[in-house]
């Protein structure tokens, strides 16, 4: 990190009067004083979310010590303040408390998955904070009425379109549809059923199943009886891992369409290559060759001695964007004005794309608009505050995933 440059008053104040007899006010003046941003990181460390939560938190760390290095956004030095909302509604609402009354926080980021979104929304929302999140449910668009939430990931209407549009164009005809009950899956099954329907089919069937079984044969069972020949599975790890084993041992053929988050190299180490093979995996992908996932990614890998997915990608745009609202609007700004200016620094015609923190302050210092490419996606906002990175479409083949397309994302 950087260390504060060091000179006597005498000196400060001798330039500072230079400056003023040019009708000028040196930045470091005008941000002099300037109180720290307290920054709340909201992230699902426990839980069904424990395998991305701790990720998302270390590039969260990043992010926030770049901005720190460059002196603060408008001054303002990054301090963060951690709770883990181990991956339920009733832990979120607390440790969302936590982070407003006591640590007196002005943004929420790094929420991970729709149920603790739904839950905390409402609170940051009476608060008058930010949030910023990897939410999928499409109510997460609907409820953010006051335009205070900014969605880095794909709603799970999107997700629903496209496994039923690759499940198209891989030829299946009899679709079956299972998902875990909560607001994240079962919007993702339903607009995959719609998706079917619009396009002159139906699903064989649809089964919503409740989460911490031991078993799901009853339910699996179900399905199978309809003799699908691809199952839209929307699921976590933990639940997948015991239905997939327990269709495995069916030796019924069919093929899956799953998530990627649930469908990656993790599940063919709990499963083997045989019970996985054929998978389709579709996810969204961090921009591998923006120059900002390349920094970011680097550094990353210096600190975990692994690969960021797409969350960490996504949590790290997270701190870069706000950051760079914050600069835009200036050191005593409050949340409604750093809000309206998140726009204003990501997917802006005409202005000049950057991808860090420091290269987006030094333009904005010179009067010059920015448009920051994100390391997960352009990041082009939506009218309800939703992006939609690129979708990968993966094959799990041999025990690896197998890019086979992307798909640009679209808002």
């Amino acid at each position: 990190m950087t260390q504060p440059i060091s000179f006597s008053r005498r000196d400060f104040l001798a330039a500072s009067a230079a400056l003023a007899a040019a009708g000028l006010t040196p930045f470091p003046a005008r941000a002099q004083g300037a109180q720290p941003f307290r920054l709340g990181a909201l992230n699902s460390i426990t839980g069904v979310g424990g395998p991305y939560g701790p990720a998302m938190l270390e590039a969260i760390k990043i992010g926030v010590d770049e901005v720190n290095a460059a002196g603060g956004a408008a001054g303002r030095r990054f301090q963060l303040y951690a709770e883990d909302d181990q991956t339920k509604p009733d832990a979120a609402v607390l440790a969302v408390k936590k982070l407003i009354e006591i640590n007196k926080v002005e943004a929420v980021i790094g929420i991970w998955p729709s149920s603790v979104g739904l839950a905390a929304m409402p609170i940051t929302n009476a608060a008058g904070l930010i949030t910023m999140n990897t939410c999928g449910a499409p109510e997460m668009l609907t409820e953010n009425k006051r335009g205070l939430a900014w969605m880095f990931q794909a709603s799970n209407a999107v997700f629903g379109r496209a496994f039923a549009e690759v499940a198209r164009q891989r030829g299946f005809k009899r679709p079956a549809v299972m998902a875990f009950n909560n607001s994240t899956f079962v919007g993702q099954a339903n607009y995959f059923r719609d998706a079917w329907k619009q396009g002159g089919g139906d699903v064989s069937a649809f089964v919503i199943y409740e989460p911490n079984q031991t078993t799901y044969r009853t339910e699996l069972n179900k399905v199978l009886a309809t003799k699908p020949d691809v199952i839209s599975l929307s699921a976590y790890r933990p639940d997948a891992t015991i239905i997939l084993k327990e269709w495995f041992q069916t030796g019924q053929d069919c093929k899956f369409i799953m998530p990627g988050w649930t469908a990656n190299e993790d599940l063919v180490k709990a499963l083997g290559k045989e019970a996985t093979e054929g998978i389709i995996s579709i996810s969204n992908v961090a921009a591998h060759e923006h120059p900002a996932y390349k920094q970011f990614a680097a550094e990353f890998r210096k600190r975990t001695k692994r690969e960021p997915d797409i969350f960490a990608s996504q949590s790290y745009d997270m701190v870069i964007t706000l950051a760079l609202a914050i600069e835009a609007a200036g050191s005593t700004a409050d949340v409604a004005a750093i809000n309206g200016k998140i726009r204003d620094v990501t997917g802006k015609s005409g202005a000049e794309k950057v991808s860090g923190f420091a290269q987006g302050q030094a333009l904005l210092r010179a009067g010059k608009p920015v448009d920051y490419d994100g390391a997960s996606s352009r990041l082009e906002f939506g009218a309800h505050g939703e992006t939609v990175p690129d979708f990968g479409v993966f094959d799990i083949h041999d025990g690896k995933l197998a890019l086979k397309e992307v798909i640009a994302g679209k808002v």
